[in-house]
Order: C-alpha cells, then structure tokens, then sequence
C-alpha cells in the first residue's frame, strides 16, 4: 500500500508538472511548419522555420526547435512546400451598374481561389458598393480578398466613364477631395477623359498637400515630368511610358495641346523616334520624384492580339457571369474596326511597352503588378490574370524575384502598409500563400497552389477547389432558361 501511495503521488506530481509546463506554453491558433518560406525582399528560400499565427496576423516565425515553447490549437505539416505572403493585384475594377453587383460579388472569392489576398481597386462606377465591401471584409462579415479603394475616380465633365466625381473648376476639385477624405478613401484616381490639363494638376497639387496618395492616367497635353512633379504616384497602365522614351516628348505633347496631333498619331511618332537614353533619363527622373508605374501589360497584351487569338472558349469564361462577359464586347467592338496600321500600331505599342521593364527597373523605378482586371477590359480574367501579368514579366526580363517583388512588397510600399505586408514576419497580416514549387526558380509556381491563408482563415485544395465550383455553379445557375410556372 505505500508503495501504490508513493506512485500515486508521483503521478500525480507529473500531471501537476505537465499541466504547469503546458500553462507557460503561449497559446496560438495555427502552426504552419515544414514548409521552406521564401523572402521576397532577399529573394532567399528558408528553411527548417515554423510560422505562428493568431486571429489575422502572424505572431511569430520560429526555429522549428523553438516550437515545443508554444501550443497550436492545429498544426498544418507542409513539407515539400513553399510558403510566401499573398498576391496583390493593385488594379482591378468592379463595374457594369447596379443590375451586375452580384456578379461583381463573385469576383471576391474568385480572387482568394487564385491566391490574392488583397486587391486595389482603381475605381469602376460601384464605389460605394466597393466601400461597403471593404468595411464588411475589414469586419470579417464577408469573404474576399482585403480591398484597398480609390471610391470614385475624379474626372472632367461629361465623362466617357461612369461613377466619376465631375469637376470644372479648382473649386469642385477642392469638395470633390473632401468628399473622397470623408469616405477615407486609400488613394485618389485621376483620369483624363475629359478634365482639363490644369485641373488634372490642381488635383495632384490639392491631393498631395491633403496628404492623399494619387494614380492615374496621364493627359495628352502633359508630360510625364509635369505628372511626376506634380506629385503623381502611380501611373496606371506602361504605354503612357513611351511618351517619356522620345527626345520630341516636349513637341508632341505641345501639337496635341495645340489639337493640331491626334493622340494616336503621336503615340505612332513617339514609337517611331524612341531612344533609349532618353528614355533612361525620364525612368530616373520618375524614380526620383517616388512615382511608380502599374504595368497592367497582361489586359493591354490581350487587347493588342485580339487579331490573332481567339478568347471564346477559354476555360477562365465560366467563372465570369453573364453581364461582366458582355461589357467585354465594348472592346472587343472597336478591335474589330482597326485596319492593318492601326492593328500593327497596336502590336508595336505592346511590345515597346513590355520592353520597357528591365529599363524601368534598373532605373529604379517602382513596378507594382496590376492587370485591369474587371467589367470592359476584355477577357482580362479576375485572380488568374495576376499570375499572367507577373509571367509576363519574367517573359519581359525581369528575374521572378523582381516579379515576385511588384506582386508583394511594391503594393504595400505605395500605400505606406509594409508595416503589415510585404513579407512572412512577426506582426504582419496573417495573408500566405503555399506553393507545391519555388518562385524563385519558376515564376508559374505561384499558380501551383496548394493553400491559401488570408485573414488567418484557412483554406486548404480542397476548400480552393469548392470555391471555384461554387463559382462555376452560381454563373451556370444564372445563365440557366428559367422553369416555366
């Protein structure tokens, strides 16, 4: 009997022992461990580190030995995997009108699918949809990529787009940026339709001084230097570029002031007298001033070939509803009109442009991958395009690290959001991805998905798979001959 007394306190003291040693544990909710993280900023595949994450953010990346100090609600073994932050796709677009927010809704776990965990939306004509969404994502109430939002775009009057804030005189520009601070919009988006060139830098100059980050398209009867000390901070789409890659930037731009040059033709005659150290010259100059550049190369490169390839069976289709396809035809329609010259103009344009990103990059300007996906940009397909874009890239000449770089770290950079993006660290927004390949050897690995965290929400193949063919349902479902009563 003493002797069963003596086990008995010991076990007993064990248990006690145990339990105090499970108490000094710290309590997370998730381990992923075995897999080899990948630094996008060193461009370094790490290995033998567990990443530890809590809520939405990640708490700790640790020595796999240093684990025994913690206790996961669940561990998520990867080994032969490769785990990095999460996409960003910096311009897309949600648009069409009221009659196609659900469809624009099916976009948001269309992204997740594709490993995007956070998105820029450059202004559609939905923006207080697009604002509601934000704040309900943000809350945790819907499921979708974390949404950074220009709200509606500023614009002249009588715009060719819709949802944009018109203004005519430094006055409108002035409420129109009181409005969009008092929705706290993450940017301003300037547009040139019809805005007039000196209002296009009243609104660069009022914005910056308000402290707004700005983007845009570039006025005609500007130049790129004009923009840049101005304070603009990204230029959307490269073929603006080109304007900057002639030493008659200065003359061309005038004769358009002047309305005595199309802006075709000038593009045509800047593509004709392009130089490469003039070109240089102007990138420097840019990456002086902080402005950075959102190729959107992937949505131009489909427009460019529409002569040549045909979209209407592409497997991408059946993720994208009926309404969002069919303001697709917008350029689809005018592609069709093109004539040889303008079809080859189109053609050369694309290829100068793409060919422009190793300069852009070894001038030190700032490339943020964006694709324009959305409602009008044709066959430019929502989450998949961003792995497009980035390839092309690669194709382009720069290295899949700086790839990787314009789809993780330069996004946040603008934005002034590295302190809780950008990278797999301590602090930073639970937003991973898990490869079954490394991207730093293959930039097609990063469509080789194997799991997706974002929120600290998990979602495994499995889930991903369910995504897609929930979304695959929904669109067939709409598209199906409504049941006779």
């Amino acid at each position: 009997m003493p002797v069963m007394k003596k086990i008995a306190g010991a076990m007993l003291a064990l248990g006690l022992l145990a339990q105090a040693h499970a108490a000094d544990k710290i309590a997370v909710d998730i381990v992923l461990r075995d897999a080899t993280l990948i630094d996008v900023a060193g461009g370094r595949a790490v290995k033998g580190q567990s990443v530890l994450l809590k809520g939405d953010s990640i708490v700790a990346v640790v020595d796999d030995a240093q684990l025994r100090n913690y206790a996961p609600k669940q561990t998520i073994r990867l080994p032969g995997k490769y785990l990095m932050p999460g996409l960003w796709d910096t311009h897309v677009h949600f648009g069409g009108g009221p009659e196609l927010i659900d469809e624009n809704k099916q976009l948001l776990p269309l992204y997740l699918a594709h490993g995007i965990t956070t998105v820029r939306d450059c202004s559609g004509d939905l923006p207080d949809t697009v604002l509601a969404w934000r704040q309900q994502i943000n809350a945790g109430q819907l499921e979708g990529p974390t949404i950074f939002t220009s709200g509606a775009k500023l614009e002249g009057i009588k715009p060719l787009w819709k949802g944009t804030i018109e203004v005519g005189t430094p006055q409108e520009v002035t409420r129109a940026l009181d409005s969009l601070q008092a929705q706290r919009v993450d940017f301003v988006k300037i547009t040139e339709n019809t805005l007039k060139p000196e209002l296009y830098l009243e609104a660069l100059h009022q914005a910056r001084e308000r402290g707004m980050r700005t983007s845009g398209h570039i006025p005609v009867q500007l130049t790129l230097e004009q923009m840049a000390d101005a304070g603009l901070g990204t230029i959307e789409h490269q073929s603006y570029l080109l304007r900057a890659t002639t030493p008659r930037e200065q003359e061309l731009t005038a004769k358009v002031a002047a309305g005595t040059l199309t802006g075709r033709e000038a593009m045509r005659e800047s593509l004709q007298s392009y130089d490469e150290p003039t070109a240089r010259k102007a990138f420097s100059y840019l990456a002086a001033r902080g402005t950075a550049i959102v190729p959107t190369l992937w949505g131009s490169r489909v427009t460019a070939y529409l002569d040549r390839e045909d979209h209407t069976h592409d497997p991408a289709l059946q993720y994208i509803g009926k309404g969002l396809r069919a303001t697709y035809d917008w350029r689809v329609q005018r592609a069709a009109k093109d004539g040889p010259e303008a079809i080859a103009q189109r053609h050369a344009q694309f290829e100068k442009s793409a060919q422009l990103l190793p300069i852009l990059q070894q001038q030190g300007v700032s490339i943020i991958a964006g694709t324009d996906a959305g409602f009008l940009n044709s066959f430019d397909y929502p989450g998949q395009a961003l792995h497009d874009e980035i390839g092309l890239y690669v194709q382009y000449g720069l290295t899949p690290q700086q790839a990787l770089q314009s789809a993780v770290i330069n996004g946040p950079r603008f934005l002034g959001k590295l302190d809780r993006y950008g990278s797999v660290a301590a602090g930073k927004a639970a937003d991973l991805l898990v490869l079954d390949a490394n991207p730093l050897q293959d930039i097609g690995a990063t469509r080789q998905i194997r799991l997706v965290v974002s929120r600290g929400h998990v979602y495994d193949r499995a889930a991903l798979d369910r995504m897609l063919a929930d979304i695959r349902a929904w669109v067939a479902k709409q598209e199906a001959p409504q049941a006779k009563s």
